[in-house]
């Protein structure tokens, strides 16, 4: 009964995006050439119960290889002022442009400067699906510049302005591209890649503090200083057409004065003449003691550092526990046997009509390892009905942990429907994060955050 009961929450949950950006489809869908869209609404907002008037602004528009989008949200309560958290922090206002891009991923110029939603460095070992504003009131502008010259390029990433945070970097190279073997199908294009990645962040080492209360700071602190990660990888094509991509591949990740691993896999993707799109990735893992694979993942900044909200309300003045703070590098130092595992994914699209993106990891002997990362939308044109929803989590236990909403899950949901072409009613919900902070207003943490928000949206595209 269980194994249905999650099969129909998932065909449920695949109807879908994310809480913190419009649905993007594989690697982003944006306006066409020429094209954009004038979008926004009205609605109220049930956040954490309290409810509040919203208005959200969210306009697009692409011109040659230049794309910008916006993302003004507003929430007003009850004596009509504007709910604080909206704007605490300079990172809020600059979220304001949720995007300004040139290219596309994978073109041979990609930039990109605003929300980065689910970032993949390489084949991912070291950074997979990283999404660096996982909160609605802590939002972070960041810059990814990917170039491609043939026969070499690179791949980088930025994760904050204004803050120290994760730098991403990978560069490559097609070495038979510069021979006389540069005409010879498939292994004239083999490349070898080196990445090197790594966190700022002042708590990203903090393996042991107590928090006070009364002071709103931390004491005693235990600090490795920051993370560090470096890699190489070797990519070969097997396959390369207009309809059919095949790559095998194998990575080698080190964390610095940490463990290393390697994973091995095979990507696919297929384009059915615009019928039906599809994506599959299946890796292996292999991992010794002190490493965790693809460590910069999509609930990265959340894993990074938090203070236990509960003890950060119960704690009297002078009764402090051992250690009021969990980190990732916590997990990082517990891991001390090898323990191998596995990774796949499977994304379709077809016709337009619905898009599904699923995938799911997990290690050989550790039970509470798994990673469950979901999303899809069903909005097909000419149809006066939308349903979206996203679901990420982590540290996943059983079969029942997959399907409970606690602090490692990430939910959003909407199903509207369309009375007329530009005018679109719908639910939303979303279960998501708040920040915590500290005395200087610095974040330490996050506590999980629900919000329900009845809508009225206006969604007008346009072309010239």
């Amino acid at each position: 009964m269980k194994k249905y009961l999650f099969i129909f929450l998932f065909v449920v949950l695949s109807t879908s995006s994310f809480p913190q950006y419009q649905f993007n489809g594989f690697d982003g869908q944006y306006p066409g050439v020429n094209q954009g869209q004038l979008a926004g609404g009205l609605g109220l907002n049930w956040i954490d119960d309290e409810l509040f008037y919203s208005f959200n602004f969210r306009p697009e528009v692409s011109f040659l290889n230049f794309g910008v989008g916006l993302d003004l949200k507003l929430d007003f309560n009850k004596e009509g002022k504007l709910r604080k958290q909206n704007f605490d922090e300079f990172s809020d206002y600059l979220s304001i442009i949720r995007y300004v891009r040139y290219g596309m991923k994978r073109d041979p110029v990609f930039i990109k400067l605003g929300a980065l939603d689910y970032y993949t460095l390489g084949h991912g070992s070291i950074m997979y699906q990283y999404n660096n504003s996982p909160s609605f009131d802590s939002r972070k502008t960041g810059l990814v510049l990917d170039l491609d010259f043939g026969r070499f390029g690179f791949e980088s990433i930025y994760s904050k302005f204004a803050e120290a945070g994760v730098i991403g970097l990978r560069g490559y190279v097609r070495p038979l591209q510069f021979t006389a073997l540069n005409m010879i199908p498939i292994i004239s294009n083999i490349e070898v890649g080196a990445s090197y990645a790594t966190d700022l962040d002042p708590n990203v080492g903090v393996t042991y503090s107590i928090y006070d209360p009364t002071t709103k700071s931390f004491i005693n602190k235990r600090d490795k200083g920051a993370i560090s990660i470096i890699g190489l990888d070797l990519g070969l094509p097997l396959i390369s057409t207009s309809m059919l991509n095949v790559q095998l591949y194998t990575d080698y990740a080190k964390i610095v004065d940490y463990g290393s691993g390697i994973s091995t896999g095979v990507m696919l993707e297929l384009n059915g003449l615009g019928i039906l799109s599809a994506q599959a990735k299946l890796e292996r893992r292999f991992n010794n003691g002190k490493y965790i694979p693809a460590y910069f993942n999509s609930f990265y900044e959340i894993e990074r550092f938090r203070a236990d909200s509960s003890m950060t309300t119960q704690m009297a003045g002078t009764d402090y526990p051992p250690n009021s703070i969990t980190s990732k590098i916590q997990r990082l130092e517990s891991i001390t046997e090898t323990d191998n595992g596995y990774y796949g994914e499977l994304g379709l699209n077809f016709a337009g009509l619905f898009f599904v993106l699923g995938s799911y990891q997990r290690l050989d002997k550790t039970p509470e390892s798994g990673i469950m990362h979901l999303m899809a939308e069903v909005a097909p044109e000419g149809v006066p009905f939308v349903a979206r929803a996203g679901y990420d989590k982590v540290n996943i236990k059983n079969e029942k942990d997959l399907v409970t909403l606690d602090d490692r899950s990430y939910l959003f949901a909407e199903l509207g429907y369309k009375p007329m072409p530009y005018i679109l009613v719908s639910m939303v919900y979303n279960w998501t994060y708040t920040p915590l902070r500290d005395k200087d207003d610095n974040v330490i943490g996050f506590k999980p955050q629900k919000r329900i928000e009845p809508r009225v949206s206006f969604i007008y595209p346009f072309k010239w």
